[in-house]
């Protein structure tokens, strides 16, 4: 090396200084312009959430029927002072291509705008021996995996919908002091933050592809999927547990009818006739429940639209998820943290701004068997989740479906039991006919899967 080299002159360093100036993008030139504008758009909106957000206070009653509603508007802009400066740095960064530069602030915003943290990006390393390992797995062992994965997701998921009903239905003494939690959106952060935690571990733990997917579009589905959740915790104040999986169970119908008038998809006729039978069966058992006596809460207009909003999100969620499978390949565990991760910063931004944080530590502090209710509770969530996914990746959609449809009637049947729910025998008979529907809309469709494959291998062969 020469001396020219190791001590470059005032000249050459300036020659170096300019060179990387005209190199570096023009939305840096400004001094920071752009990160000064992130930085004003998330205090704004959080000023302004604020603002709105104290004075519904004034309004609000938190045992009156509409209360959801403001609520709901909250949680909304809880969620928003964290979207909106996101948006205005994603905006940014693809104009003025930024994610293109050095160190470790560009390497996140790198992450959060295409996925990885390098520029170049490897080819996924699919091995062969991990594929062959299933291919060889003998009866038994497949017959001891499929109960391994039944029972992870009949223990999970029973155990979730019960303390879920209990939290939110339920009251907890102290004293003489009763009282219920009212915090829909604490739940969902303790599930939410649990669930990245497990995914992360075992992300950590185990071999995955290389993720490819834009952090931010986890935002999207990950916004549905915690007001799907927010809905389905807040309809418990208003609707029996029973009606609630009764109304997922038949969200086949409102898919049905979005298919058709936005896409205009084209249905079998075993699909309309098991769509009309569920909606027998729905009516008959909101009719069988009608004159319960018991104190359970009533179905209510505010109950209906909550379901609604649960459905609604829910369906996006799924759609939207299946794009980004599509589009950039995640594993479903990458999935899964991807979302969790996004839920954890929209969920805890709004219960800062609402004093959640506070009334559900406190809560838990009158009450401390609150808390093991709502470990137990992000507990089964985050293992169910797993279960989800290794259930599918070896077994398939349509055992996972026959599983979890099992699971729905345990379901209704332990919250009848335990919580003394009345069902009178038109509503029996109600919940007979859905899951009725439900095997009989499995089975024709995979017998549907089979006669367009042998029609396939017939043509195929005569070619």
């Amino acid at each position: 090396m020469t001396r020219a080299e190791m001590y470059p002159s005032s000249a050459t360093v300036s020659g170096d200084l300019e060179e990387k100036k005209r190199k570096q993008p023009a939305g840096l030139a400004k001094d920071g312009g752009g990160g000064a504008l992130v930085v004003t758009t998330g205090i704004a909106t959080w000023v302004v959430s604020l603002i709105i957000s104290n004075a519904a206070r004034v309004i609000i009653d938190e045992n009156g029927e509409t209360a959801w509603i403001l609520r709901f508007i909250f949680t909304v802009l809880g969620y928003a002072t964290v979207f909106l400066p996101c948006y205005v740095l994603i905006h940014l960064s693809q104009r003025h291509n930024l994610h293109t530069l050095g160190g470790c602030q560009w390497r996140l915003l790198r992450l959060i705008l295409t996925g990885t943290t390098s520029e170049v990006v490897a080819e996924s390393d699919l091995s062969p021996a991990r594929l062959s390992n299933t291919n060889v797995q003998t009866l038994y062992q497949k017959a001891l995996s499929l109960f391994y994965c039944c029972a992870g997701l009949q223990v999970s998921y029973l155990l979730w919908g019960i303390l879920q009903e209990k939290i939110m239905t339920r009251e907890y003494t102290d004293g003489d002091r009763i009282e219920r939690f009212t915090d829909s959106q604490f739940l969902v952060f303790v599930n939410r933050i649990l669930a990245f935690l497990f995914s992360g571990i075992y992300l950590l733990l185990t071999h995955q592809n290389v993720h490819r997917t834009p952090l931010y579009k986890y935002s999207f589905c990950s916004v549905s999927n915690t007001l799907s959740s927010w809905c389905q915790y807040e309809a418990l104040k208003f609707v029996s547990f029973p009606t609630q999986v009764l109304a997922k169970s038949a969200k086949v119908i409102p898919v049905m009818l979005m298919g058709k008038l936005v896409s205009r998809t084209k249905y079998k006729n075993y699909e309309y006739a098991t769509a009309l039978l569920i909606s027998v069966g729905m009516t008959a058992f909101l009719l069988g429940t009608g004159g319960d006596k018991k104190g359970n809460n009533v179905t209510t207009v505010s109950g209906a639209v909550l379901l609604c909003g649960y459905l609604i999100f829910d369906s996006f969620t799924a759609n939207w998820q299946s794009a980004l499978f599509k589009d950039h390949k995640p594993s479903s565990v990458q999935m899964m943290c991807g979302v969790n991760l996004m839920s954890c910063l929209f969920t805890s931004a709004s219960l800062i701004q609402q004093g959640g944080f506070f009334y559900s530590l406190s809560f838990a502090a009158r009450h401390p068997i609150f808390i093991m209710d709502c470990l137990l509770t992000a507990v089964s969530s985050a293992s169910g989740q797993l279960f989800i996914f290794a259930t599918i990746s070896k077994f398939g959609p349509v055992v996972f479906t026959i599983i979890m449809t099992v699971r729905q009637g345990l379901s209704i049947l332990l919250s009848c039991l335990l919580y003394q729910h009345h069902l009178s025998s038109l509503g029996i008979l109600g919940v007979f006919i859905v899951f009725l529907a439900i095997f009989l809309r499995m089975y024709y469709a995979q017998q549907h899967r089979k006669r367009k494959l042998e029609e396939n291998e017939i043509s195929a062969g005569k070619v």
